[in-house]
């Protein structure tokens, strides 16, 4: 039997459903409802072709197929897909966007090991 704390939950936000407030998890999230507010998750973070959140998103690993209005944190990867709108910033250490995704903002890019030092130009 698997040890119940090692199993990293998946959580879904359905098409038709709509929240307002923030969601916190330790686990992964898909979102292909609407979102208003914050999604802050340990694991990773999906947003559907259905899926809309107006608000800010924070995750490990983030793969957009619907539309984002916010900023968008990826501690790891951040992947832009085909029909993907995004109008805000975003911040990532590897970012994937996909021919034909749409983005309005600024990009941060950063391995999370910074030193606070820029590069020399």
């Amino acid at each position: 039997m698997a040890d119940k704390n090692s199993i990293k939950e998946l959580n879904l936000l359905g098409t038709g459903t709509s929240v307002e407030g923030k969601i916190r998890t330790q686990g992964s999230i898909r979102i292909d409802g609407k979102m208003v507010g914050e999604v802050h998750a340990a694991e990773n973070v999906a947003v559907g072709l259905t899926g809309e959140i107006e608000g800010m998103i924070n995750g490990r690993i983030v793969t957009i197929g619907g539309k984002i209005r916010g900023n968008v944190t990826a501690v790891d990867k951040l992947v832009l897909e085909g029909k993907a709108v995004v109008r805000g910033d975003i911040r990532a250490a590897r970012l994937v966007v996909d021919e034909g995704a749409m983005f309005d903002g600024k990009v941060s890019m950063s391995d999370g090991k910074s030193t606070g030092h820029e590069p020399q130009r």
